[in-house]
């Protein structure tokens, strides 16, 4: 295992998620329930999904296109869906 690519993404991915909507969707349901384990076990086991699903489509996306399309392409979509964001809330 490659343990640098590890903690790269490991820490990569938690500042990401810092202050992000899941964070902060999971910090309602918290404060709403008298279940905080429920709550933790939805959120990271939702967390854990939506990764192997990124994971399993990256692995066989690269199969065909190369890292660096990929990588471009995952940047400008993150850029529109950012400006879509900001047009929306504009009405």
């Amino acid at each position: 295992m490659d343990l640098k690519l590890l903690f790269t993404t490991f820490a990569t991915i938690f500042l990401a998620e810092l202050g992000d909507k899941t964070q902060l969707a999971t910090l309602s349901f918290a404060a709403d329930s008298k279940s905080p384990i429920a709550v933790f076990l939805g959120s990271a086991g939702a967390l854990v999904f939506t990764s192997l699903l990124a994971v399993l489509f990256g692995a066989v996306l690269s199969k065909w296109v190369p890292a660096n399309y990929v990588k471009t392409g995952a940047g400008v979509l993150f850029v529109l869906i950012g400006l879509w964001m900001i047009l929306v809330q504009e009405r």
